[in-house]
């Protein structure tokens, strides 16, 4: 059924009348924008995305990890822009399909991929739908400044586009949502409902943001908040000039989460949380990024370098973590025919090393997007350590093939192995964690995907990645360490 139905809808897509190629091809091949459509002075856009997902994940001891499902989420946007004005009103409706009932490990080895957390957050109905405002909100826009009030998406690391092409995609890579993201690449994501204030001049952007997350990311009722808040401000500034370009952010980021009677994950004592689940978790993120483009002759080279520590409360317990993530990157400009990008780098995400001091040590990643750092998202950046090289090939515009492997392990054998993306309900904590019995060594995950935009409105992308599970999730999952996830996702956007 969800092959028939991507079949159709690629042969439906394909069909439409064809549009102006839009802006120059980046170093990926991201869609370009379609033509609006007027409604009179509105302006009417969407998208319909659909996605069948096929998992095989770490074998359980019962339960069923191998399935299938689709998932599709379609978004109609009415938006009008004034002198000092605008507006706009979004709506979503996300659809699952063939969800798992028995995707559920017992004990430690819980939820056995995406398939069973869909399951669970939406009261254990394999097919589920939903329909709320995705985007509700009115801007104020005078000179250089604007404020819009409503619900919003939005993506730290996304304040400021750079017109260098090689930075471009490395922030939309390799920098946005680390810790703020809207979750876009579930079936339902998530926004934020708050206010939102920008100041735009050439020498530099400043957003603040205060703001409450929705519900969402899994369960298909986007409508509601959730007893969390968060406060985030930053600075960023493009810089350099000739062959060399660059940006620099520096960035706080205040979370609140007050949420009573909601059991926090962490490496602790059940008992120990249990009765820690009444005093809130609070805190500060300090840090940013800066990434650099060097233009030579023969090659272009790139250096990305990101990091923030953390302080506050974690329920009853002090707060003190930092992550830290460094890559490069080349281009050689002899292959012209495949356009080739080599990268590597290292990242390190602080675990905690002690279950019964005072000080919660494990990097908190607030509310991210994690899946474009871990595109098979069985992990986080939360107590991880991940050794990472890629190759990016561009044999056209229209087309982007990338690879990537990750060696992961745990940055604190006596942590947990964190997944998840922060709250999406009120009475669902939003991260999970695995005791691996001091194990360390987590997985090396192998993986390749394809985008082709066969019209500037259609996109078809596919993705494959096997992970070869160590030492860690042997521990957890004793029949099997391997695991495979792949789907075939078709994107119209009008």
């Amino acid at each position: 059924m969800t092959v028939l139905s991507i079949a159709l809808f690629v042969f439906t897509a394909a069909a439409q009348p064809a549009k102006p190629a839009g802006e120059p091809a980046k170093p990926a091949a991201a869609p370009a924008a379609p033509r609006p459509v007027k409604w009179g002075k509105i302006t009417v856009s969407g998208s319909v995305r659909v996605r069948g997902e096929g998992w095989n994940y770490f074998p359980p001891d019962s339960g069923e990890g191998d399935y299938g499902y689709s998932g599709t989420i379609a978004r109609l946007s009415l938006s009008q822009s004034l002198e000092n004005w605008d507006w706009q009103l979004e709506m979503a409706a996300p659809i699952l399909l063939g969800l798992p009932s028995n995707a559920i490990g017992p004990g430690t080895q819980g939820a056995l991929g995406a398939g069973a957390n869909y399951f669970t957050a939406n009261d254990r109905h394999r097919n589920s739908l939903g329909l709320f405002a995705k985007q509700a909100f009115l801007r104020y826009k005078h000179g250089a400044h604007s404020v819009r009030f409503g619900r919003f998406e939005h993506m730290d690391g996304a304040e400021v586009t750079p017109k260098n092409g090689t930075l471009s995609f490395l922030k939309n890579t390799r920098i946005n949502m680390r810790l703020l993201g809207h979750f876009g690449w579930t079936h339902v994501g998530r926004s934020f409902d708050g206010l939102h204030y920008q100041h735009n001049t050439a020498a530099g952007n400043f957003t603040f943001i205060s703001a409450v997350p929705t519900r969402g990311v899994f369960q298909t009722d986007g409508w509601g908040w959730n007893k969390a808040a968060f406060g985030y401000a930053a600075y960023t500034r493009p810089w350099g000039k000739g062959k060399h370009t660059a940006e620099t952010r520096a960035l706080a980021l205040y979370y609140d989460d007050w949420r009573n009677g909601v059991l926090k994950t962490d490496n602790r004592a059940l008992a120990t949380r249990r009765a820690d689940m009444t005093a809130d978790i609070r805190i500060g993120t300090f840090g940013g990024h800066s990434i650099h483009a060097f233009d030579t002759k023969p090659v272009t080279y790139d250096v990305v370098l990101w990091g923030v520590a953390q302080t506050g409360k974690w329920g009853l317990l002090d707060h003190r973590a930092h992550a830290i993530s460094i890559e490069g990157g080349f281009q050689p400009k002899a292959l012209k025919k495949w356009k080739p990008w080599f990268r590597g780098g290292f990242y390190d995400g602080s675990g905690d090393g002690n279950p019964n001091d005072g000080t919660h040590g494990t990097f908190f990643q607030v509310l991210p997007t994690p899946r474009p750092f871990a595109r098979f998202p069985f992990f986080n950046m939360m107590n991880n350590r991940d050794w990472m090289a890629a190759m990016v090939l561009r044999p056209s515009p229209k087309v982007t093939v990338s690879t990537e492997f990750h060696s992961l392990a745990l940055s604190n054998r006596n942590d947990l192995w964190l997944q998840g993306g922060g709250v999406f309900q009120p009475w669902t904590f939003g991260y999970v964690g695995r005791a691996t019995g001091g194990a360390k060594s987590l997985a090396n995950l192998y993986d390749a995907s394809v985008d082709y935009r066969i019209r500037p409105n259609v996109t078809i992308s596919g993705y494959f990645g096997h992970a070869q599970g160590l030492a860690a999730m042997r521990a957890i999952h004793p029949k099997g360490t391997q695991a495979n996830f792949g789907y075939l996702e078709v994107l119209y956007r009008f």
